[in-house]
């Protein structure tokens, strides 16, 4: 796809700040510019070498609207491999939004959002999948999103997918020559080779996606729900993981009457914690309803921490809440260990075998060993981003799945000894879907789709 109309926008945050940048590209970016910028020099960027930075001031007519610097830099090698003007001026908002009308008014085009990305993409630059994970980085919201992110741009993720699609478009080639030249190539004793092979594909697409847990985990956080009764000390646990006083804490019980949302991070993993209304049997109405909110904001969380109180015996509330987690990942804290022991393990192992961590909200005893057994919950073994490639989003895991049910009809269809013509439908099927994943079979509206979600400037 050949673009050739240029396009511009204010690629920083439109807020009185230091310095705002303004990003142009296309194949009359330099030549806009020229027509925008006098430089001190006297020279025309046009004349300028590729990646160089030049001062010089911005004019609307004879008027002089900002002192800028000017960086140039030539295609090909550009992010958008266009020819690309970035234009650093005064952080003003006024002042980078008049830059800008300047420059639309001397040849550009406003750029619509994420279209510097996806003249990236189309460009050749990058592939779908580091279009995605350019996205991701800008919204990391800790280390390890961050860390998967950079992952995938450098592309680690293509390369895993494009060595699987080259192993099965050799298969497919193979069985497509040899249907057609029977004389000269043979198919005896191939099926053997190719379910080894193919073998060896399903145990990648396999790994690729196990890590999608991982990989929404390490992206999205880990949504957390507190559970309790009234006055166990949800509130105080939720203010001691998230070092704040977030939530309001008083002796009386039902205090939180609504859920209560905080965000911490452990280890570089994000922690979506919500905190409910205590969960007790009630005629007040307001209470009931927070009570019901508590239990249907449960139902889908990643994780539950049920919260009891050691120093009061178990009652029936307690019971059901033991009964509502008992297909659930959870974890049980003994809170309130500072005061005399009435309920123990012992007694909540009655009726639950989920793991039990006691401590002191109140004194920040034991709070430590919550976080890292939640931390060794939800990673399998070490998170590393040196040889292993995560799956961070919805669209990449199906695609990755539907090319796994392909890979295991053609093993079914070997296994049923089927004509060897069954096998290229079904790996084709595969390396189309594999193929979805880094953007070459992916249809123009999922595209812009997916860029539809950038901002502008990006």
């Amino acid at each position: 796809m050949k673009i050739t109309d240029t396009i511009a926008a204010i690629a920083t945050a439109v807020n009185n700040q230091g310095i705002g940048k303004i990003r142009i590209s296309g194949e009359e970016a330099i030549e806009i510019a020229d027509k925008s910028i006098k430089l001190k020099s006297g020279k025309k960027l046009s004349d300028c070498k590729s990646h160089t930075i030049h001062y010089g001031h911005v004019y609307d007519g004879e008027d002089i609207i900002d002192e800028v610097l000017v960086s140039i830099m030539r295609a090909p090698k550009t992010y958008t491999r266009e020819d690309v003007i970035e234009i650093d001026c005064h952080g003003g908002i006024l002042v980078t939004r008049q830059v800008l009308r300047i420059i639309l008014k001397n040849g550009a085009r406003p750029a619509e959002g994420g279209e510097f990305t996806k003249r990236a993409f189309l460009n050749g630059r990058i592939d779908i999948s580091q279009a995605e994970a350019i996205m991701d980085l800008i919204n990391a919201k800790s280390d390890l999103s961050l860390k998967a992110s950079v992952s995938q741009l450098e592309g680690k993720m293509s390369e895993k997918v494009k060595n699987i699609r080259a192993t099965l478009l050799y298969h497919i080639a193979y069985i497509e020559a040899a249907l057609d030249d029977p004389e000269h190539i043979s198919l005896d004793g191939y099926s053997d080779t190719l379910k080894t092979a193919l073998d060896e594909v399903k145990i990648d697409l396999e790994k690729l996606l196990e890590s999608a847990e991982d990989g929404r985990i390490i992206t999205e956080g880990i949504k957390t729900v507190i559970l309790g009764k009234p006055n166990v000390g949800k509130s105080s646990l939720l203010n001691r993981l998230s070092n704040s006083n977030r939530a309001i804490v008083t002796d009386i019980a039902g205090t939180t009457r609504d859920t209560l949302e905080e965000s911490i991070i452990i280890k570089g993993l994000r922690l979506n914690i919500v905190d409910t209304a205590g969960i007790r049997q009630t005629d007040d109405v307001v209470e009931k309803i927070g009570v019901e909110r508590a239990l249907e904001t449960s139902k889908d969380c990643d994780l539950i921490i049920f919260v009891v109180d050691s120093s009061t015996a178990l009652n029936e509330d307690d019971v059901l809440i033991l009964e509502h987690i008992k297909n659930k990942k959870a974890l049980i804290i003994l809170n309130k260990n500072d005061l005399d022991n009435v309920t123990g393990e012992e007694e909540i192992r009655k009726h639950s075998d989920k793991h039990i961590i006691s401590v002191s909200a109140l004194f920040d005893d034991g709070i430590k060993n919550i976080t890292d057994y939640i931390y060794e919950m939800f990673v399998n073994g070490e998170i590393n981003f040196n040889d292993r490639v995560y799956i961070t989003n919805e669209r990449q895991k199906d695609a990755i799945n539907e090319a796994l049910k392909g890979v295991e009809r053609t093993l079914e269809s070997i296994d049923a000894q089927m004509p060897e013509d069954f096998y290229s439908i079904d790996i084709m099927d595969a390396y189309e879907n594999l193929g979805k994943v880094i953007g070459e079979t992916l249809g123009e509206d999922l595209v812009d789709e997916i860029f539809s979600k950038f901002c502008m400037g990006k």
